[in-house]
């Protein structure tokens, strides 16, 4: 069998910084990811790096085990956690997102499946995914700079726009879309002048999915307050 080394190069083992396997639990990793990862030490099955527990199972055969020994690298493990992640459903993934939500006295509704849909691709953990879903429920407080370098007053008309725009329209995707073209129209803006503040004030960052989707995920009435404030 060949040995697992930890990242610096010695014998993994409780004494040398390993963690126990309940903290990979907590720190959002999924079981299915965790038993892929550990398979591909020291093991392979040709140039496959994801594959289930069941073809696992179906692969594994003595004649493929390495001889060398194999390093533990928590950084090729987030990537397999995350190609697991994305091939999830946003319902089942909001069944694992929920728990956390409510450790933390945060209480979702039926938009957490679309939500976790949106943002899976963008998350290595489920606890990534738990913290970019808390901000559709909770308040967020942007940092000082991204509020200086995006919200300025010269966007401010802008947002005062896009505010009016979206009071009377269909509360979907291709409604929002659709106001957002308009105003950008009308103020001389190119999407990231506008999409950018729009981010800050209403995830607290200016990076996320397109403005629209992430607009008709909020509540109509969360959506003006975060932009009004």
């Amino acid at each position: 069998m060949p040995t697992v080394l930890n990242e610096q190069g010695d014998k993994l083992s409780k004494r040398t910084g390993a963690k126990p396997v309940t903290q990979f639990r907590d720190e959002g990793f999924l079981p299915e990811a965790m038993v892929n990862y550990l398979a591909r030490l020291g093991w392979s099955h040709g140039d496959d790096e994801i594959f289930s527990r069941e073809q696992f199972v179906q692969w594994f055969n003595l004649d493929h085990l390495g001889k060398s020994a194999a390093q533990f690298d928590e950084a090729k493990l987030r990537w397999v956690n995350a190609q697991h992640l994305k091939a999830m459903s946003g319902g089942a993934l909001a069944e694992l997102v929920q728990p956390q939500l409510s450790a933390n006295g945060i209480a979702s509704d039926h938009r957490l499946p679309d939500i976790c849909e949106l943002f899976k691709d963008r998350c290595d953990t489920t606890v990534m995914l738990a913290d970019w879903a808390a901000r559709f429920y909770q308040p967020v407080t942007p940092n000082s700079q991204d509020l200086a370098l995006h919200v300025t007053p010269a966007i401010r008309p802008a947002l005062e726009a896009l505010v009016v725009g979206l009071q009377t329209v269909d509360w979907d995707k291709a409604a929002i879309a659709s106001v957002i073209k308009n105003v950008l129209q009308a103020q001389g803006l190119k999407m990231p002048q506008l999409a950018m503040p729009v981010r800050v004030l209403l995830l607290g960052t200016p990076q996320t999915p397109s403005l629209d989707a992430v607009i008709s995920l909020f509540k109509r009435e969360e959506v003006f307050s975060r932009l009004q404030s």
